[in-house]
């Protein structure tokens, strides 16, 4: 992609310095507002309507730019978190913004120097080796990969992380003072139980499981979803969303298991609930809703009883009643293809739009891996159907993403689609009588990456203040000759058909890997923070002296190969049978692979001819790859690692 710098230039110079001075007046006097959890609030509309610095005019001139970069520990998968004024234990007040990292360390971090004020850790990291498969697409150390959730009334930030306790995958979760980053109350292992359709009872295996989704704060309770290892270990791994008491972290009584089939014809399971780290979301009344994400690759083993894979899900807040859903069913857009296919629904999160004006108050946006976007009613998701089940269905070029929302100043609403490689923005067209319908206002140009398709958003605002909306994006990495490669900050105007307003590098991301850099910008007080690969980045408005600081990312450590296998290789899938795979390799040559050892221990993740796949096994007499582990990788040779 071309990130030149996209500078936009409005006026003559005078009127941009009276509209610097303005915004800088401005920031003086307004009092910030809270950035306390994932995509701004439970909604998940990504949309800070309090930003009184940052608007088109302010971001579009040469004084808004980087201003400081803080290293970290490790990469950072989770959204950075912002509480304003907040007292830090012995040093004073600040603006501080939270970010985790993949390290299990906290940092609070001065969002005005960029100076970190506390970091504390805690606990190793699951190393890579250690997870099943030595899954891939994520970091070489897992610690915290969702975005934590932050109580201001309680000063407490809660936070799950992932530890290596005796050699054993151990998730806990935290409640943490604002002020200290200390505990304060000693930090529960997750546990949970449930039962099979049959009546047997199932436990929750943290070795098995992957807690990726946002933390959601909503009636008296810390809400987490869980998922799989690269859909390793598929014949035991499942959903899961589970629930803590914020005051004593005790568990609530009920756990919501999302695949409670004890056998299928592959011994594969899994729906589960990830959506590329887009939160859980709550509306008014509680409810929670959210997307799953594929099971069983037959194609048979979906049932809104016992197996509700590929589905948006509103959940009672006690977590024991489905209150409604929405599955795709028929066509290519089924939940039959998508399971088959691996184009799961559940790789994006589910939008809630405020109340709406009209026949339908209560709407929702979701958009998966394959299939349209879809306008749903949240009062009634629709249930088992086809499209005409749904208010409306609209573009989707492939969504590993989340919408966001903001509100214009005409007091029209707008959902902001990032699927595919473009920013689109959705006018909600209302009516008194009939169905809402989403229309194309605008759409951004193309941003290219190597990386699966979609990437997030969030929105500024002045309230509905005309010419005061901002669309911030962070662009996924593009392939290059540099390891890590870099990832862009990019500001739209979407009341001027989405014109770059600025567009720089922002952080870096490991490109010689298989994980998606899901990064959300954060916009507050004046300030975007984007945190990356080993780094916090700060922008905002410094006058002239606005400077560009080099990054220096932490080295990512070779994956030691699982005991008992010799080779891991890569490589395109030109045919498939029942026990066997064709490879092809970087280099052209061909590999057959036999994988029913590796399908019989749930350690396959379904492939599919024309994809890229990556095998650890050992070769037999015959010169046939034994793979003990299939994985899905990134169709792009140069997101490959090293074949040995």
């Amino acid at each position: 992609m071309d990130m030149t710098d996209c500078n936009g230039r409005r006026g003559a110079g005078a009127l941009r310095t009276g509209l610097l001075l303005a915004s800088f007046a401005a920031a003086s006097a307004a009092s910030a507002t809270n950035v306390t959890t994932y995509h701004v609030d439970a909604l998940r509309t990504g949309w800070n309507q309090a930003e009184t610095v940052l608007n088109p005019s302010s971001v579009a001139t040469s004084n808004f730019g980087l201003l400081s970069q803080t290293p970290l520990d490790e990469q950072v998968d989770a959204q950075p978190l912002f509480v304003a004024s907040q007292t830090i234990q012995g040093q004073g007040t600040y603006d501080v913004v939270y970010v985790a990292t993949e390290n299990n360390t906290i940092y609070a971090i001065d969002a005005n120097s960029g100076n970190v004020l506390l970091s504390q850790n805690y606990g190793e990291a699951v190393p890579i080796s250690a997870l099943p498969g030595g899954c891939n697409n994520n970091s070489n150390n897992m610690g915290i990969n969702s975005t934590p959730v932050i109580d201001t009334a309680a000063g407490l930030l809660y936070v799950m992380t992932y530890t290596y306790e005796h050699h054993i995958p151990t998730f806990r979760m935290h409640a943490v003072s604002l002020s200290t980053l200390q505990d304060t109350i000693s930090p529960p292992a997750v546990s949970a139980a449930s039962t099979y359709k049959n009546g047997k009872p199932i436990s929750f295996l943290s070795a098995n499981n992957r807690q990726r989704a946002a933390l959601l704060e909503a009636n008296g309770n810390i809400y987490a979803g869980f998922a799989s290892w690269c859909d390793i270990n598929s014949n035991v791994s499942r959903g899961w969303v589970l629930g803590w008491n914020t005051g004593t972290l005790a568990p609530l009584p009920a756990a919501k298991l999302m695949n409670q089939k004890s056998r299928t014809p592959d011994e594969f399971f899994l729906t589960s609930v990830w959506m590329s780290g887009y939160g859980i979301a709550a509306d008014a009344t509680g409810s929670l809703f959210f997307i799953t994400g594929n099971t069983d690759y037959d194609g048979r083993q979906y049932n809104s009883t016992y197996n509700l894979a590929e589905s948006v899900v509103k959940l009672s807040p006690d977590l024991t009643t489905v209150q409604s859903f929405f599955t795709p069913n028929g066509g290519p857009n089924g939940w039959q293809n998508f399971d088959r296919d691996d184009t799961d629904f559940g790789a994006a999160g589910a939008l809630l739009l405020p109340d709406q004006p009209g026949a339908y108050t209560h709407l929702a946006i979701a958009a998966g891996k394959g299939g349209p976007m879809y306008l749903l009613n949240r009062d009634s998701l629709g249930g088992l159907g086809k499209a005409s089940v749904t208010l409306g269905t609209y573009e989707n070029g492939g969504c590993w993403c989340g919408q966001s929302y903001y509100t214009g100043s005409d007091g029209i609403g707008r959902v902001v689609a990032s699927t595919g490689y473009n920013v689109r923005v959705w006018r909600v067209q209302t009516s008194a009588s009939a169905k809402p319908t989403l229309v194309l206002e605008s759409q951004s140009q193309g941003f290219n990456d190597d990386q699966d398709p979609g990437f997030f958003t969030s929105v500024s605002s002045n309230g509905t203040t005309a010419d005061s909306a901002v669309i911030w994006a962070v662009t996924r990495p593009s392939s290059g000759n540099a390891d890590p490669q870099g990832v862009y900050l990019v500001a739209l105007d979407p009341a001027n058909r989405q014109q770059v307003l600025y567009s720089a590098e922002a952080g870096t991301w490991p490109f010689a890997g298989n994980a998606n850099a899901n990064l959300v910008p954060v916009a507050a007080n004046g300030h975007v923070f984007v945190a990356s690969y080993g780094n916090l980045s700060i922008f905002g408005l410094a006058g002239p002296k606005a400077h560009k600081v080099a990054f220096h990312a932490p080295p990512a450590p070779v994956p030691a190969l699982y005991p008992g296998v010799s080779h891991e290789l890569h490589g395109m899938v030109t045919a498939i049978t029942a026990t066997t795979m064709t490879l092809r390799t970087r280099t052209g040559s061909v590999v057959q692979v036999d994988v029913a050892a590796a399908k019989a221990a749930g350690n396959l993740a379904p492939p599919a001819v024309g994809h890229a796949a990556l095998v650890r096994g050992n070769y037999d007499a015959h010169g046939t790859l034994v793979a003990k582990f299939v994985v899905h990788q990134k169709d792009n040779v140069g997101l490959w690692g090293s074949d040995r």
